[in-house]
Order: structure tokens, then C-alpha cells, then sequence
């Protein structure tokens, strides 16, 4: 296997308000709408989809019920050049009808970040270290 992501598809109860959320609310562009069945978010690398949670528990297994968690296990993260970018951004995914589940903060590995859950529960981290290297595409340079 290539040390490849290609997709990450994130399985959503209503697909227009996951479309206005990301596409309207973040302004993230995208190469698909709802009336196509599925939305692509275009990012830099890894491709982030959005597609009914049932008919994803389906494609999986049609016996699948698919139970939205509280918490999955996973986060999603969005790093920043610049330390105001976080609370922005936090501000941002409220504005558009997110949640803001962790204020921008000082953290442990001497970082600033905050989190915020998208309509889904979805959970974002966004951070900034001054550490922090980015490639051209503005992707995080991870040695």
C-alpha cells in the first residue's frame, strides 16, 4: 500500500446543510453540489467528501444501521500560518452553524489551538505553532 489518503468521506444526516456549512459557511470550494448525491471538497491533498451517513452504512453493508457517535475517535485538522487565524476561523465555523467546543488556547505541546464540531458533531481542530514549516500548496510539512 502507498502512504497515500486519497479520500476521507464523512457520512452526514442532511447534505445540503453539510454543503452550505463547508461550501457557503467556510468558503471551501467544491466540485460537486447536493443534487449530484455527493459533495467534493477540494483541498490540498486529501479530498474530503460529504455523503448521506445512511446510504454510507449501506454501501458498506446493506444490513448497516448507521448510529451517529458522540465521539468517534477522530478529529479532523486544519493547521494555520498565523496564531489570530485560529480564533477566526473558530468564529468562522460558528458563524456558519458550527460549534465551538474548545476556545483558541495555549496548549501542552506548545501550540494554540481550539475546536469546533461541524452540523454533524464532526470534530475540527484548527492550530498554529510557530514551528510549523508549509509546503507550496499549503500543506504541513511533516518531517
Amino acid at each position: 500500500m502507498e502512504p497515500r489518503i486519497s479520500i476521507i468521506t464523512l457520512g452526514v444526516a442532511d447534505l445540503q446543510r453539510s454543503y452550505d456549512f463547508y461550501h457557503q459557511g467556510l468558503g471551501l470550494p467544491v466540485s460537486r453540489t447536493p443534487q449530484d448525491g455527493i459533495v467534493f471538497i477540494k483541498t490540498s491533498g486529501t479530498c474530503l467528501a460529504l455523503y448521506p451517513l445512511q446510504k454510507l452504512a449501506e454501501d458498506i453493508d446493506p444490513q448497516m444501521q448507521a448510529v451517529p457517535a458522540k465521539f468517534s475517535g477522530i478529529t479532523l485538522a486544519h493547521n494555520v500560518k498565523q496564531k489570530h487565524q485560529v480564533t477566526e476561523l473558530l468564529e468562522r465555523a460558528c458563524a456558519a452553524g458550527g460549534k465551538i467546543i474548545k476556545p483558541a488556547q495555549d496548549v501542552f505541546w506548545g501550540g494554540y489551538s481550539g475546536y469546533f464540531s461541524d452540523p454533524d458533531g464532526y470534530m475540527w481542530e484548527v492550530a498554529y505553532a510557530d514551528s510549523w514549516e508549509f509546503n507550496q500548496d499549503g500543506s504541513l510539512v511533516i518531517d
